[in-house]
């Protein structure tokens, strides 16, 4: 994607940490060929590599950033925390403020149980549907990523070789995982009301828990219908199954999170990035009985849950501050900006007649470069081709002050302004313009 002349420091960075992390990395997320390019700093919806290149930051640690970096408002609660301590061994005032604000927004949320990161709430989540209904499988839709936990990592990326007919096989996603978690993970296709719902009832007795993101990032960011939710809610409860939204990201959508979008109320809910402030965060949450797994007050629960740093006094503080600043004007600010930058980059595919579709909702969108229509999972799968477009596209993206994610996902910040915009729309003009040549330069 670039060269050491172009970005010498951040090129002698990975050298150095090729001698200490395996292939140079500790989060696969931000790897990339042929090196990385490392952050300095950042300050609002901007952030600086390690050779001086300032860019709009479009991903914002993977949706996490929501009010970009170094927040005035979030910064002094940190400070002020900090002063007071990091982290104890006996709980805080601060996560009861925190919850009571999360339980505040969620409808579906009648208590609240904090961890370290959105895998840790995901992971919490299927426990606890286990513990409530002591069944072991659990189902999720093909192509949605969960966090990195055995089960919730089924069928995240399988190939066209790997899919299946009728309905989707359960493909492992990292090597040596046990042939039992992959036989307790029931896959469903995406947006197929009537498949899912034949393959709930088919295992219905098994399950535990439908985990469902009604906005899949990883799927191709294409929201479900609610044909599809209603779909889920009615199988699952006829077979005693719960079901999990994983708002861990589109909890940013709105003042109630994606659920206050959409059709139906989850039983349980895991959430994460935003609720942090910028800091390490998860949280599970849900209706009062089934949270009573976690319950201690009257012995051993049936759901022993611990965690060192988790409900941390810092993060708490952090994450209170940042959904203070989220109302419902920073919600409006977000949209408008979402569906500016949606809407110029979907302009410039026709313009430049290139098969293309940028999709989202709220702060978030995605660019495939397919004439497909965005349905699932299946129909956004990049060939070859479609993946050599979104490369250059990302490549020139960096170019001209942009910094995206490497799979077409941007997220936008509340710091942004109307400059900043006009400044993404014109570099994506740009960034498309040059998959047009490269498309004219093969034919």
């Amino acid at each position: 994607m670039y060269d050491a002349k172009m970005y010498p420091a951040s090129h002698a960075l990975y050298a150095d940490a090729k001698q200490y992390l395996p292939g140079g990395n500790t989060r696969t997320t931000v790897f990339e060929k042929p090196f990385p390019l490392y952050a300095s700093h950042g300050k609002g919806c901007h952030v600086w590599d390690v050779d001086g290149n300032r860019r709009i930051d479009c991903i914002n640690n993977y949706t996490s950033m929501i009010h970009g970096h170094a927040h005035p408002g979030i910064h002094r609660m940190v400070l002020r925390q900090m002063e007071s301590g990091t982290c104890f061994g006996m709980p805080t005032e601060s996560e009861i403020l925190l919850a009571k604000e999360l339980v505040r927004r969620l409808d579906s949320v009648e208590t609240v149980r904090f961890t370290n990161s959105g895998t840790e709430a995901v992971m919490m989540a299927i426990k606890a549907a286990r513990a409530y209904t002591g069944r072991p499988k659990i189902a999720k839709v093909e192509g949605a990523y969960h966090g990195s936990y055995d089960p919730a990592e089924i069928s995240l990326d399988p190939g066209p070789q790997q899919w299946g007919a009728s309905t989707p096989n359960s493909v492992p996603y990292a090597k040596g995982t046990p042939a039992s978690v992959v036989g307790d993970v029931i896959v469903l296709p995406f947006n197929d009301p009537e498949k899912a719902k034949a393959l709930i009832t088919l295992h219905g007795k098994d399950l535990a828990a439908i985990l469902i993101d009604p906005l899949p990032n990883r799927a191709g960011l294409i929201p479900a219908s609610d044909a599809f939710l209603q779909a889920i809610r009615a199988a699952a409860d006829a077979v005693g199954a719960l079901v999990i939204f994983d708002e861990v990201i589109s909890f940013r959508l709105s003042h109630g999170g994606a659920q206050a979008l959409f059709s139906i109320a989850p039983d349980l809910t895991t959430l994460g990035k935003v609720i942090g402030g910028g800091f390490p965060v998860g949280a599970v949450g849900g209706r009062r009985d089934v949270m009573a797994v976690f319950d201690p007050s009257s012995g051993k629960p049936a759901l022993p849950h611990g965690g060192t740093f988790s409900a941390n006094p810092v993060t708490m503080q952090a994450g209170r501050a940042a959904l203070e600043l989220l109302d419902e004007k920073a919600y409006a600010h977000l949209g408008q900006m979402g569906d500016q930058v949606r809407k110029a980059a979907n302009d410039a595919l026709t313009r430049h007649g290139v098969p293309g579709i940028v999709v989202g909702m709220g702060s978030l969108l995605k660019i495939h470069f397919t004439d497909r229509a965005p349905t699932d999972y299946r129909a956004v799968y990049p060939s070859p081709a479609e993946a050599s477009k979104l490369r250059l596209f990302n490549k020139t993206l960096i170019g001209n002050g942009i910094l995206p994610s490497g799979y077409g996902l941007m997220a936008l910040s509340t710091p942004m302004a109307a400059e900043d915009i006009s400044h993404i729309n014109h570099a994506i003009d740009l960034a498309i313009q040059m998959v047009k040549n490269q498309e004219s330069s093969h034919a």
